[in-house]
């Protein structure tokens, strides 16, 4: 059943064609005048009447009762359980949860015990304490995941015989039999087809070789995809689409839990080490997130508060990227850009400690074994030249392309796994895929290899400790003085084959990583779309390091790149196509140049970073407005108000509010004209979020908002600790309760359960406003006034029906179940 907070009788399941709410309210109320239009949610009200002011004269207040009458329970002075929560899949109200956390502290400092003191001082200390843990645990298991998805990823080729736990480099690094051309082979560790028939070399070893890396591939992939579907269907895919809309304010109920951590963890080293176009990134944001909610509940004042507990998930968020780039700073600002709906400045402060401690962490662990963050860490010695951002700029539109091309084609694949039975069959998929990414990938050293190696490979700068074959340059030149970089030289037979080699992990790459993003196993993107670029990138660094060399003379090279001196930078290229192609995919700009510059150490390249970065935005932006996250969000119609789009459109409140002409009234509660039986069974008839509390049918005007669950749960509550509450008891919302007869069942008062301030504008409201009142406030719900008289309310939901009947998208794709 719906849980949308629509205060109607009715909905229209089904609209009948692409004119859904193509009429507005004014078009049909054109040549009516402003009190015609207030008939449309009931009667002609007497605005003069004066029924809602309470008797000063007496105060009913402390009544006990006439004629023996038991005392009302007042719920504002007794709370009861549950009441204040939230169903599963429904938006909290962010202005109810501030207020709520305003009334948590104590009234009046001037005369405060020792005792306030102290718990004041702990309950201000509690938010950095529980910083201090999130950043701890989610660099501790950040750094176990790398340090088991390299081991598992190389467990795919051979073992190592001094220990099976050491993965291929470890297991090297004692061995004194090792060359320098050579560095990677070692006696103590064998290949599969040495260990079984005895051979490195030959057909046969190559084939045992090539059956064994897909046959550890498709038990890794099979053994991913069925402890996700078994034991937790939460954690698949990246995260973050769910993230930002839970950071909005909306419920989903296990999704940051604990089997979800525990499933998330264990699957997401399995996936990586499969060999599928995926990465751990996104991901170790969703597990960071985790591991913030599950610790907020060692804390009473984030455990009770959802908004409190979003600003714990926001800076969670930024541990996430921290842990998975080893960028604090970066994830700070990814937090702040791409994800947080809600960013205080307090929040900002926590983020960027606990990113601090859980870098800490994870530098304590050294996952790599390079006394760095990041597997591909590099320093580059030369420095770019001006006319340089040509191709900076030219793989920006690459990246920019690409972007809006993956978008695309991913969402298509994704709607049609959705819509086809190619959805029935999550396990099936993923073998499918896996066997062919496996088959298709083996061959290509650049793409058997994890796509963080390759990375690392691509952004390599070459010097004379280099055995790489992209640095297997022809005549080669001693290096120049005081340094390891050397001059440009013209590229070898070997540098030919290794970018034949990359063109077509390239277009690999391209291919398989649409198929892979979204399938039933956690699935990163950032690592992928980096590799993208980084190949792009290298292929065309050495292209203008060739051209550099042979022509020299020519005008744009004169100058500044005399013979034998080091000018181009292929690695370089590499890295500023990286961030292009991340860039264009997630449409991220100031945090993607602080991380690549956080990644590289390398801050006179942040010009060629911005300019990429830039580039790539706007051409993906010209193609289509979506990032990756937005579209997914889109795709499963989650109700998420994107804060960077703009709402343009001249609408009013009463061309988007309910009901509309022809629907029936408003489903509302009355100041004291209701029973138990009444109530009950409007909660019965409809399945509405919330219903308004006005004084009567007759005055309509507004007293307040209730929830529906507070409701039921009041009412619950009242049955079974207040003698004398039955069907036909009146319930009361007012302040001050006139006596009843002696014959009257028990009353109910709950006025305690009333949002007494909530949250109106008029029917001549433009959109606009209420849309930036929706974003900024995080209003769950707005009621809409005429002449001070309640007309119609304003969902979430309608605002984003509204917005995608203006875009000409199905209205009904939102949903919030």
């Amino acid at each position: 059943s719906s849980t949308e907070p629509i205060c109607l009788q009715m909905i229209w399941a089904r609209m009948e064609n692409s004119g859904y709410c193509g009429e507005s309210f004014s078009s049909l109320q054109s040549g009516t005048s402003d009190e015609d239009m207030v008939e449309v949610s009931g009667p002609t009200v007497d605005l003069s009447s004066t029924d809602d002011v309470p008797p000063l004269e007496r105060d009913y207040g402390e009544w006990e009762g006439l004629n023996g009458l038991p005392k009302l329970m007042d719920l504002l002075e007794e709370p009861v359980p549950g009441v204040g929560t939230y169903e599963d899949f429904n938006t909290i109200d962010w202005v109810r949860e501030k207020s709520k956390d305003r009334d948590r502290h104590p009234r009046g400092k001037s005369k405060e015990s020792t005792w306030a003191l102290v718990k004041g001082i702990s309950d201000a200390f509690s938010g950095w304490l529980l910083m201090l843990l999130i950043g701890l645990m989610s660099g501790a298991l950040a750094g176990g995941i790398d340090i088991s998805a390299h081991w598992m990823t190389d467990l795919k080729e051979g073992v190592c015989l001094n220990g099976f736990w050491f993965n291929h480099e470890h297991c090297c690094w004692s061995s004194n039999e090792t060359t320098f051309q050579e560095r990677d082979k070692c006696p103590q560790w064998k290949s599969w087809a040495e260990l079984i028939i005895g051979q490195s070399e030959g057909p046969f070893a190559y084939i045992m070789n090539y059956l064994l890396y897909v046959s550890w591939a498709l038990l890794f992939a099979f053994l991913a995809v069925s402890l996700v579907r078994a034991f937790a269907p939460y954690a698949c895919g990246s995260g973050i689409p769910e993230i930002k809309t839970i950071l909005s304010g909306f419920i989903i109920r296990g999704y940051l839990g604990k089997w979800t951590l525990i499933i998330k963890t264990i699957t997401l080293v399995l996936a990586v080490s499969s060999g599928l176009s995926l990465g751990k990134e996104g991901p170790l944001v969703h597990v960071a997130c985790c591991c913030g909610n599950i610790l907020c509940h060692l804390f009473t004042k984030y455990r009770k508060n959802e908004a409190k507990r979003r600003e714990v998930l926001s800076a969670a968020a930024a541990v996430g990227v921290s842990v998975a780039f080893g960028a604090p700073i970066g994830g700070v600002l990814f937090s702040l850009e791409e994800v947080s709906y809600y960013f205080p400045l307090k929040t900002l402060w926590r983020s960027f400690f606990a990113a601090l401690v859980a870098a800490f962490t994870l530098r304590s662990i050294n996952p790599f074994g390079n006394s760095r963050l990041v597997l591909f860490y590099v320093e580059f010695h030369t420095p770019w030249h001006l006319l340089e951002l040509l191709p900076f700029v030219l793989l920006g539109i690459f990246g920019g392309a690409w972007g809006a091309f993956f978008i695309r084609a991913n969402i298509a694949w994704c709607r049609r796994r959705k819509s086809t039975r190619l959805g029935h069959y999550p396990v099936l998929e993923v073998l499918v895929v896996t066997a062919a990414t496996a088959v298709l990938a083996f061959p290509n050293g650049y793409t058997r290899m994890s796509t963080s190696e390759l990375i690392s490979e691509l952004f390599n700068d070459c010097g004379l400790l280099d055995a790489s074959q992209l640095c297997t340059y022809a005549n080669g030149s001693e290096p120049k003085s005081g340094g390891n970089a050397l001059p440009d030289r013209p590229a070898g037979a070997e540098v030919y084959s290794a970018m034949w080699q990359l063109a077509l992990a390239l277009l690999f790459k391209v291919l398989v990583t649409v198929v892979t993003f979204g399938m039933k196993v956690p699935s990163g993107l950032f690592i992928p779309s980096m590799a993208v670029g980084a190949i792009a990138g290298r292929l065309l660094g050495v292209a203008v390091e060739q051209l550099a060399y042979y022509h020299h003379d020519w005008v744009i090279f004169r100058g500044w790149c005399s013979p034998g001196a080091d000018c181009i930078t292929p690695g370089l290229y590499a890295m500023v196509g990286a961030a292009a192609c991340l860039g264009g995919v997630t449409r991220m700009t100031v945090s993607l140049v602080v991380i690549m510059f956080e990644l590289t150490g390398g801050l006179e390249y942040i010009v060629p970073l911005m300019a990429a970065t830039m580039t790539s935005k706007w051409v993906a932006d010209a193609m289509g407005r979506e990032g990756i996250y937005e579209a997914h969000i889109r795709l499963n119609g989650y109700p998420f108000l994107e804060p960077k789009e703009e709402f343009s459109h001249k609408t009013l409140a009463m061309d988007v509010m309910r009901p509309r002409r022809g629907d029936p009234p408003l489903s509302v509660l009355t100041r004291d004209g209701m029973t138990v039986e009444d109530v009950e069974g409007l909660i019965a008839d409809t399945t509405y979020s919330g219903f308004p509390v006005v004084v009567s049918h007759e005055s309509q005007r507004l007293m307040g908002f209730v929830l529906r669950r507070d409701l039921i749960i009041s009412i619950e509550n009242a049955r079974k600790r207040q003698d004398g509450v039955v069907s036909s008891s009146r319930i009361f919302f007012a302040e001050y309760t006139p006596p009843q007869p002696a014959s009257s069942p028990a009353p109910l008062k709950l006025r305690g359960i009333m949002d007494l301030s909530p949250f109106t504008v008029t029917d001549h409201t433009a959109m606009d406003i209420v849309v930036d009142i929706f974003r900024k406030l995080g209003l769950r719900q707005c009621l809409v006034t005429h002449n001070g008289r309640l007309l119609g309310i304003i969902t979430k939901k309608d605002i984003l029906k509204h917005m995608a009947q203006i875009a000409n998208r199905d209205p009904d794709s939102i949903l919030f179940n």
